[in-house]
């Protein structure tokens, strides 16, 4: 895979406000290479991890912890309490307040849920929401309204949400997300577009959203940057991760 031109570090700007490194990545319950999937978040920097499919059963806490203690971060929240999604953070974030949300659930679908945080980088502070919407049509186009409900509900400026949201650019429940928030990629793309499959990456279903005051320095999947090799993201899990440079304001 082509290089992309180095993401931005993590920093503050004498404004206040913070650039900070998201990373968005559907981990598959930690049932393939966790060796390989810790050394992709440990290699893309990121201040936030937003993830979907955490281990949600036998020891899931354990499963989680040793993940977040490999790839250089700590458990905000989620995990079985959310249903899949998760938050994690390196030790720059402040967490103020976190909440795990379990949507509706439809008779003879899986559970879903929200992993939501407030955290603070210096003065610039943050709403962050990971998800993973359901398979089916209907219920999806719910969830996501339920999302943005969620976003508004945290009462905070500035918002970003990321997940497995199992639809592409052009379906209506992706686009009434994008209507509301930047997508991310769409807004400034950079690295690979495409995260579904690692072997075969035809689709993107995977995203990064953000309010309108944050700036997007760049979104992408991550291939080909230092130390993000293309056979840890084959072993890793069935997703590629989305990675995210962003400026949040000063609050």
């Amino acid at each position: 895979m082509a290089t992309s031109p180095l993401l931005p570090n993590s920093h503050t700007e004498p404004d206040g406000s913070a650039v900070i490194r998201v990373l968005s990545y559907n981990i598959r319950s930690m049932r393939d290479d966790t060796a390989a999937l810790a050394r992709v978040i440990g290699a893309c920097a990121p201040d936030l991890v937003l993830v979907q499919e955490a281990p949600r059963f036998f020891r899931w806490r354990k499963k989680l912890a040793r993940l977040a203690a490999a790839s250089g971060q700590v458990i905000v929240s989620g995990g079985g309490t959310a249903a899949g999604p998760a938050i994690l953070s390196s030790l720059r974030a402040t967490v103020e307040r976190t909440e795990d949300v379990l949507l509706p659930l439809t008779p003879g679908l899986h559970r879903r849920g929200f992993s939501t945080a407030v955290v603070r980088f210096g003065r610039a502070r943050l709403g962050v929401l990971s998800c993973h919407l359901s398979l089916q049509q209907d219920e999806r186009y719910g969830q996501g309204g339920m999302l943005l409900d969620r976003l508004a509900g945290l009462g905070v400026e500035h918002v970003i949400a990321g997940g497995d949201l199992n639809e592409r650019p052009a379906g209506r429940t992706f686009r009434r997300l994008a209507e509301g928030l930047q997508d991310c990629w769409a807004t400034a793309p950079w690295g690979g577009e495409y995260t579904s499959t690692p072997t075969d990456p035809h689709q993107r279903i995977d995203a990064l959203f953000a309010t309108r005051g944050v700036e997007v320095l760049g979104c992408g999947v991550p291939a080909g940057q230092p130390g993000v090799t293309d056979a840890d993201l084959r072993a890793a899990t069935d997703h590629l991760p989305v990675l995210a440079a962003l400026r949040v304001p000063a609050s």
